[in-house]
């Protein structure tokens, strides 16, 4: 089970400890890979949540995935995550600690969402838009939905642009329910 103050009070402590080291960069990469393994491996959070399996094992299981791939600072604080026995938080913490990340570099994560899969140039555009509008740094991640049928929305920092067709067709499907004008016969 997840709990978001043990999430961000283990990023916290990471964090410091990465930036006291000047390793903020090498960090949050290494935190990237470990929140994208721990969200595509079903088994290895199984493995994590269960009680029997020892802190020993989590760790030799941590070394085998991570050792070769990540900084000693992460290698370190991943061993200390299992003996504390909050492995299965793992993915949270590294979450948070991306966030952190984030808001310290002043960076806006912002995801693009696209009926058909867009080129460089667009998505440069869209980023070179969204930084002039926030003044930050644009990370953009891009969605294909199909379902939107043409045009684009963009999300970010709790704003939404959505000029998307299905929004449209919808709205204009509003509007025509209304009829306000009535027939005179």
């Amino acid at each position: 089970m997840e709990d978001y103050r043990i999430n961000v009070n283990y990023a916290k402590a990471l964090f410091i400890v990465a930036s006291e080291a000047s390793m903020l960069d090498d960090v949050c990469r290494d935190m990237r890979l470990v929140g994208e393994v721990c969200a595509e491996n079903r088994t290895l959070n199984v493995v994590f949540a269960n009680p029997v399996i020892r802190e020993g094992k989590k760790v030799a299981i941590l070394n085998d995935l991570f050792a070769t791939r990540v900084s000693k600072i992460s290698m370190l604080f991943l061993a200390f995550v299992a003996k504390k026995r909050r492995s299965i938080n793992l993915r949270g913490i590294a979450g948070a600690f991306v966030e952190m990340y984030r808001q310290e570099k002043g960076i806006v994560l912002s995801h693009l969402v696209t009926a058909t899969e867009v080129d460089d140039n667009a998505r440069q555009a869209v980023s070179d838009a969204l930084a002039k509008y926030t003044k930050k740094a644009v990370e953009l991640q891009t969605k294909v939905d199909p379902e939107i049928m043409g045009g684009f929305s963009v999300a970010f920092d709790n704003n939404l642009y959505d000029a998307t067709l299905s929004t449209a067709v919808a709205r204009l499907r509003k509007e025509f329910s209304k009829n306000v004008y009535e027939s005179k016969l």
